[in-house]
């Protein structure tokens, strides 16, 4: 009897039922799934110092030691960052006076440049805000990063805990020997081109950042360490973390100088690197890692 096969008129419109209800699952399920997301990379971090420290330090199995200092680091890493946004928002409260004053000047500036006369200062318009409901947004955006962080956690954990079983659940799935090799040598596959790409997106954003620092101290810009913090942090997301990294310091430059040669050098530099870091030196590296092309690693990241 023949295997009833679907027609082509038919197959079409499930395909398209099939993809709007992929992506309206991801949708819906967004609150469970970016996190998890976040939690199997800080997984594969976790695994890749683990296998370093294994192959630096112990240089034999000691799997438990190297998973337990992998912890440690990525704990220490956390407080350092804590510590460094802590004593920099310090800094910014002991330096706010003088920004809002350089801020003033500006907006006069600007207004005389303009032929206008009767706007409000920065001061008067702050004290027209009404900053409860940013108050309240802002609270609300805070408690569901906790939120999301309590369950990033949950996840991380769930997942070490789970990984020690993994080869013998995989045994179980696959009793023929033949096809549980080629499911285990296509899972490390995997998992070396993902902790491949976190290496090389790691070394860029080191390098991001350190240019980033030297154009900011040159010039002189305030909180020169912390910006370059930054913008190591926030060149792990594409394009949308370039700009931010651009766009803030490049606007507390304008703050702080009272000429433009400040801003348009830090401008200029950190849109140079980042240009060069994100369309030419991080598709090269990731081309030649991954066996991938250039080309497909500049749009694979649009």
């Amino acid at each position: 009897m023949a295997t009833p096969t679907l027609s082509r008129t038919a197959t079409v419109p499930l395909a398209i039922v099939a993809t709007f209800t992929v992506f309206y699952v991801l949708w819906v399920g967004k609150p469970l799934l970016v996190p998890l997301a976040i939690a199997v990379l800080i997984w594969y971090m976790i695994n890749a110092l683990a296998n370093l420290y294994t192959r630096v330090i112990f240089r034999k199995s000691a799997n438990w030691m190297a998973l337990t200092l992998a912890l440690l680091t990525i704990a220490v890493g956390a407080v350092v960052v804590v510590e460094i946004i802590q004593n920099n928002i310090a800094d910014v409260k002991q330096a706010a006076p003088g920004y809002k004053a350089d801020l003033d000047q500006w907006l006069v500036r600007i207004y005389d440049m303009l032929g206008i006369k009767s706007l409000p200062t920065l001061s008067q318009f702050m004290a027209s805000v009404d900053i409860g409901p940013i108050v309240a947004s802002f609270a609300g955006a805070l408690t569901g990063i906790l939120g999301d962080l309590a369950l990033i956690v949950v996840y991380v954990g769930f997942l070490l805990f789970e990984q020690k079983t993994f080869s013998n659940k995989l045994a179980n799935m696959f009793p023929d020997p033949a096809k549980r090799k080629q499911v285990e040598e296509l899972i490390d596959n995997i998992q070396l081109q993902i902790q491949t790409y976190i290496r090389i997106k790691t070394l860029v954003s080191v390098f991001t950042g350190l240019v980033g620092y030297i154009v900011l101290t040159l010039v002189g810009v305030d909180f020169a360490s912390f910006w370059a913090f930054a913008i190591f942090l926030l060149n792990y997301i594409p394009i949308v973390g370039s700009a931010v990294a651009t766009i803030f310091p490049a606007l507390l430059t304008l703050i702080q100088f009272d000429t433009f040669a400040p801003f348009l050098i830090v401008g200029i530099g950190l849109t140079s690197a980042q240009f060069a870091v994100g369309n030419v030196i991080e598709p090269k590296l990731m081309g030649s890692s991954l066996n991938l092309s250039p080309l497909v690693v500049v749009l694979s990241l649009v």
